[in-house]
């Protein structure tokens, strides 16, 4: 039996999406009506996932702080450790066959290339645990040939070039370790089909490409970009996942729809038995 947890605020269309999803014999979903509760829930071990549900967001400063995460702790720009105490939030959004990790999307989240990087280690992580092949882009606030344009879109395209070379030196030293720990042929296969490159502003030639994960400029253009493509142009979101966290934890609008909230709780029973 799988336990989830998911907070209830003023939008009561979480209960029509607990109410369709607790037709699956196999799944037990409690209500949490506050922080608090929520919290609580984060902390039971019986609990395997929490979806944040229609409470406000709030409880994500909760969470951080129940993570311990200090500034100390940060990740060095030049560590490849398998450790972490950042919470980063990733959204998963489909549409057909186009499936992706659109990070960062708070809009106080990966301000500078140490916090995208450990973002973009967290979400690289996570997708080779689901199974599938990580295959990274990184966006920027213009066009390769828009250098000397101005100082702000300079930055973008410097920041992207800097995070796209460090992050393939920070991802070859994990997949070296793991393959001399492991010592698998299926390593090796894997290690010569992930990808990680620079598409400058080129979203949506990165989406059309098949990559499974978009690193934004900052949080600010990535909230944007989730917005464009889940509000206007119909693409679903399931929320969005806590990276960084040792219990899956999935972030939801307090305005999504039952549908919505349905599809974050699909989620979280789909990666509770992954």
């Amino acid at each position: 039996m799988i336990n989830i947890v998911i907070g209830l605020g003023k939008n009561k269309k979480v209960l029509l999406a607990v109410e369709e999803a607790s037709q699956n014999e196999n799944l037990n979903i409690k209500i949490a009506e506050n922080d608090e509760k929520l919290l609580e829930a984060v902390k039971d071990r019986n609990i395997h996932a929490v979806i944040r549900g229609s409470l406000k967001s709030s409880i994500i400063k909760d969470l951080k702080k129940y993570n311990n995460l200090d500034s100390h702790e940060k990740i060095s720009l030049y560590s490849s450790s398998d450790y972490f105490k950042s919470i980063n939030r990733a959204s998963y959004i489909k549409k057909d066959k186009k499936e992706f990790l659109l990070t960062p999307v708070g809009i106080d989240e990966g301000e500078t290339i140490a916090e995208k990087l450990e973002i973009a280690i967290q979400s690289f992580k996570f997708i080779k645990k689901c199974g599938k092949v990580p295959k990274i882009a990184i966006l920027a606030g213009g066009r390769k040939e828009d250098f000397g344009r101005n100082r702000k879109i300079d930055k973008t395209l410097k920041d992207s070039e800097k995070l796209t070379f460090i992050l393939k030196r920070e991802i070859e030293k994990i997949l070296v370790e793991n393959h001399s720990n492991n010592n698998s042929e299926e390593n090796k296969d894997f290690n010569n089909e992930y990808s990680i490159k620079n598409y400058y502003i080129l979203i949506e030639k990165a989406i059309n490409d098949g990559n499974n994960i978009i690193i934004a400029p900052d949080g600010i253009s990535g909230n944007l970009v989730f917005r464009t493509l889940v509000l206007l142009n119909s693409y679903n979101s399931y929320g969005a996942i806590a990276l960084g966290f040792n219990k899956i934890f999935i972030d939801t609008s307090r305005d999504q729809s039952k549908d919505g909230y349905l599809r974050a709780l699909k989620l979280a029973y789909k990666l509770t038995n992954n």
